[in-house]
C-alpha cells in the first residue's frame, strides 16, 4: 500500500475512464472559481485543505462577503459602521420631521384649479373623426379641421356619445391622428360644459412596457434582479410620496433631497446587494461623495448666482406654492440626479478591491489602492459622460431653439438654464470621480485590516487549492 496522501500520476489509457471521488472533486472545485467555494474531497491531506470537525474541507478566502464576527474586529470597518449608523438614524428622525402634511399639496392644488390649470380628467373611445372645412374657414383664408366623435367611458357621463371641438390640423398639429378605438384622455370646462381633446390614453403601452421590463431583469438578474425591481418601486414612492409633498409643505428642498437621497441610498444598496462589509463601506463611499456633490453644487450654485427662474415651468411654481425656493429645487435635483451613477460606481470598487485582494493578499493598502484606482479610471471613463448626455438629452429641445439664435457659444452657455445643466453636469461628475478613491481607500483599508495575523481567524490556515490534472477537464464519466 503506498502513502494514501500521494497523488499517484494518472496512467494513459484509451477508452472511457470511470472517474474517481477525487478527480470528480477535484474537477468542481476548479470550475467553481479555483476552490473559492468549499469542496468535499476524499482525501483531505492530498489537497491541501484544512479538516474541519465533521470529516469536511474547508476553504477560506478574505473576500468582503459575511463573516462580521471577523469583519468587526477591524478598526476601519467599525469606523465605518458608526458613520454609517450615524447616517442612518438622523435619516430616520430627518424624515420624520420632514415627513409631508399633505397641506401643501392641497393648497397648490386649490391655487391650481383658481388659475384653471386643474380640470376634470375622463377617458372616452373615438368613435369617428372627420376631416373638413374649419366653421371659421373662407375663401380668402382655407383652413382645415378634424372632428372627433368619442363614446364617454368614465365619469357622470359615462356612455354618452360627445362630439370635440373643432381642431385646426395646422395649428393643433400635436394632437396625433386618432381613429375609431383609440382611447383618449378629455378634460371638462365646467364655464363652457365642454369636453375637449387633453391627451391619448397610453397606460396601456406603458403598462405592458413595464411588464417587459420586469421580465427582461428578472430573467437575468433572478433574485438579485427581483431585490433591483423593489428597491426601484422604493425610489419611485420616495419621490412621489415624500420629496414632492414635503416640498409643498414649503420645506427646504435642499434638506428634502438629501434626506431622500440617503433613504434612496440605504433601501437600494442593501436590498440589492444584502446586508454586508461590501455593502456596508459602498455605501459610506455613496454618501461622502454625495455630501461632496452637495458641497460643490451649493458653492457654484452661489457664485454663478442661479435663482431658478431660467426654465419657463418654474415660472409657474410661485403661483401654486409661494414659499418654495426654486435655486434650491435645483440645487436637490442635482443630488438625486448624481445618486444613480454614485451606486455603481462604490459597489463596483469596493467588489474590485476585495477581489483583488483574494488573488494577491500579499499587497499592502498603498499597492491595494493603485490598483484599485487604477480599475476605476476605466469606469471613470465610460461614464465621465453619463450625467452630461442625461441632462443633455433632457434638453435637445431648448439647445435646438439656442442653435438658431445666432448667440455664441459662450452667451448660450451664460443663459441660466444652460449655466444650471453645466454646473450640475460638472459638479456632479466630480463626485463621481471623486467616489473612486474614497470608496477604494476604504475598502483597502477594511480587506487589509481583516487579513491582519493579529486578527482572530475561524481557520488555522488559509487552504491551497486544489491540484490541477490535465483529466480532469475531461468529460466525466456516465454510470451505466
Amino acid at each position: 500500500m503506498g502513502d494514501p496522501g500521494v497523488r499517484k500520476p494518472a496512467t494513459p489509457r484509451r477508452g472511457p475512464r470511470r472517474s474517481t471521488p477525487e478527480a470528480d472533486d477535484t474537477r468542481r472545485a476548479w470550475r467553481r472559481n479555483a476552490g473559492r467555494q468549499s469542496a468535499v474531497v476524499e482525501n483531505p491531506q492530498a489537497d491541501g485543505a484544512t479538516p474541519m470537525n465533521d470529516g469536511h474541507t474547508h476553504t477560506h478566502g478574505h473576500g468582503m462577503t459575511g463573516g462580521w464576527e471577523r469583519w468587526l474586529a477591524v478598526p476601519t470597518l467599525r469606523a465605518v459602521l458608526v458613520a454609517v449608523t450615524f447616517a442612518a438614524v438622523a435619516t430616520i428622525v430627518a424624515v420624520i420631521v420632514l415627513w409631508p402634511t399633505g397641506e401643501g399639496r392641497d393648497a397648490a392644488i386649490s391655487n391650481a384649479a383658481d388659475l384653471g390649470l386643474v380640470t376634470e380628467r375622463v377617458s372616452a373611445t373615438v368613435e369617428e373623426q372627420t376631416v373638413g372645412p374649419c366653421s371659421y374657414s373662407s375663401t380668402e383664408n382655407p383652413q382645415e379641421c378634424r372632428e372627433i366623435t368619442a363614446i364617454l367611458t368614465s365619469g357622470p357621463e359615462d356612455d354618452s356619445l360627445i362630439i370635440l371641438p373643432e381642431i385646426n390640423t395646422e395649428f393643433q398639429s400635436g394632437i396625433p391622428d386618432l381613429g375609431p378605438g383609440d382611447t383618449i384622455i378629455l378634460g371638462f370646462e365646467p364655464a363652457t360644459n365642454a369636453y375637449f381633446y387633453a391627451d391619448l390614453d397610453r397606460q396601456a403601452p406603458l403598462v405592458w412596457l413595464a411588464i417587459l421590463f420586469a421580465i427582461v431583469v428578472f430573467a437575468l438578474g433572478r433574485r438579485r434582479g427581483l431585490m433591483a425591481l423593489a428597491s426601484m418601486a422604493v425610489t419611485v414612492f420616495v419621490l412621489v410620496v415624500f420629496i414632492a409633498p414635503s416640498v409643498l409643505d414649503g420645506n427646504d428642498p435642499v434638506a428634502v433631497a438629501v434626506v431622500a437621497a440617503a433613504v434612496i441610498a440605504f433601501v437600494t444598496l442593501y436590498l440589492t446587494h444584502g446586508v454586508s462589509p461590501t455593502t456596508t463601506v459602498a455605501l459610506a463611499g455613496t454618501l461622502g461623495s454625495l455630501f461632496l456633490t452637495l458641497a460643490l453644487s451649493w458653492v457654484f450654485f452661489d457664485l454663478t448666482r442661479i435663482t431658478g427662474f431660467g426654465a419657463e415651468e418654474n415660472l409657474l411654481l410661485p403661483f401654486l406654492a409661494g414659499d418654495i425656493d426654486l435655486a434650491g429645487l435645483l440645487l436637490g435635483g442635482a443630488v438625486i440626479g448624481t445618486l444613480g451613477a454614485l451606486d455603481d460606481i462604490t459597489v463596483t470598487q469596493v467588489a474590485a478591491v476585495s477581489e483583488i485582494h483574494d488573488r494577491r493578499p500579499d499587497l499592502t493598502v498603498s499597492e491595494l489602492v493603485a490598483s484599485g484606482i487604477r480599475v476605476g479610471r476605466e469606469h471613470i471613463a465610460s461614464t465621465v459622460n453619463t450625467l452630461l448626455l442625461a441632462y443633455a438629452g433632457a434638453s435637445l429641445p431648448i439647445l435646438l431653439l439656442f442653435s438658431v439664435s445666432d448667440q455664441s457659444l459662450a452667451n448660450v452657455a451664460n443663459t441660466e438654464v444652460v449655466a444650471v445643466e453645466i454646473v450640475r453636469t460638472l459638479c456632479g461628475s466630480i463626485g463621481l470621480v471623486a467616489a473612486v478613491p474614497l470608496t477604494t481607500a476604504m475598502a483597502a483599508l477594511v480587506v487589509t485590516g481583516a487579513a491582519s495575523p493579529t486578527l482572530p481567524s475561524s481557520d488555522s490556515a488559509p487552504a491551497e487549492e486544489p491540484t490541477l490534472r490535465w483529466e480532469d477537464f475531461g468529460p466525466e464519466d456516465r454510470e451505466e
